[in-house]
């Protein structure tokens, strides 16, 4: 059965031509029917609403069937459309029908057999542009979920802990408890200098093994109470409450600093070393107002003193 409600284009420049094609495919209970003079005419008329079928003559003054397979093709790009494309041709080999589908011809009908021809290839034309476009709207559907699960994800997919989003959240939930209650919020900011250069010299599976287990051994050296997340491609934060500012101090940290440095990593290369470099930053109840992203920024720009000095940096 037709479905009635099918978009259809009918592009010729041949009056006599479009009316019999019209004709046609209303006797069959189609009532969605436009019909263009011209190619550049139906490029109008597809881009105010895109058709599902469009049956245009090949040969055309101006612009010829191709050219206008070509254009629609690239309007349909950019809307998530697909048009099924059925060009009307007296032409004929092998050759001439190659070109036309590698130029993104979906079909053809041949003049001579039009009448016998026409309505079978419109079936075939409303069943795949059916599925194609339910298939390119599934696919936007999908994306879109995905960019909300995203939007809202807290974990790093690699190591298993928290991503910068959940850090932020966290930092944010840390400062306001200090602004309540007194005491500090410390951020601590671990960048793996090396990683970069490792990573070219044994590959990306032994980066992602040691981004784990950095992951791991920061987990077994903080505090239950504190959090950790991956922040960046080569660097994890660490934020911890203290109930004396003084305690934000680098020597309080020296384990940790120690404990990436100092220690190798088993990979599936062996034994590797990194050389990790550690920022600091502190924030008492009368800084408790700090925004989250600009204060982990600004002890992320301190990463590089860090590296340089082989000591942990304090923020100024």
């Amino acid at each position: 059965m037709p479905n009635p409600q099918l978009s259809i284009m009918v592009v010729d420049d041949t009056k006599f031509s479009s009316a019999v094609i019209g004709h046609t495919l209303s006797q069959a209970g189609y009532t969605d029917i436009r019909f263009a003079s011209s190619a550049m005419d139906a490029l109008a008329m597809h881009e105010q609403r895109p058709a599902s079928v469009m049956v245009a003559d090949w040969l055309m003054p101006e612009m010829d069937g191709l050219e206008l397979t070509t254009r629609i093709r690239q309007a349909d790009e950019q809307s998530d459309h697909y048009t099924y494309v059925v060009l009307l041709t007296a032409r004929e080999g092998d050759n001439v029908l190659g070109e036309a589908f590698d130029r993104g011809v979906d079909d053809f009908i041949s003049k001579s057999a039009m009448n016998e021809q026409l309505l079978p290839r419109i079936y075939a034309a409303d069943r795949t542009s059916q599925l194609i476009n339910r298939l390119l709207d599934e696919n936007r559907l999908l994306a879109v979920n995905n960019a909300q699960l995203e939007a809202h994800n807290l974990v790093d997919s690699l190591t298993a802990i928290g991503n910068r989003r959940y850090l932020l959240q966290r930092l944010s939930d840390s400062l306001r408890n200090v602004e309540a209650r007194g005491g500090a919020c410390c951020l601590l900011v671990l960048g793996v200098q090396n990683l970069d250069e490792l990573s070219n010299r044994f590959g990306e599976d032994v980066r992602q093994e040691l981004l784990k287990g950095i992951a791991r051994r920061l987990q077994q050296l903080v505090r239950p109470t504190d959090v950790i997340a991956r922040v960046s491609n080569n660097a994890f934060a660490i934020v911890t409450l203290a109930d004396d500012p003084l305690e934000c101090k680098p020597n309080s940290f020296r384990r940790l600093h120690d404990g990436l440095n100092l220690k190798a990593f088993k990979t599936s290369e062996g034994y590797l070393s990194v050389r990790a470099g550690m920022a600091l930053g502190s924030a008492s109840q009368r800084q408790s107002q700090a925004d989250a992203s600009a204060w982990l920024e600004q002890v992320e720009q301190q990463l590089e003193q860090a590296y340089a000095t082989n000591l942990i940096t304090e923020v100024p």
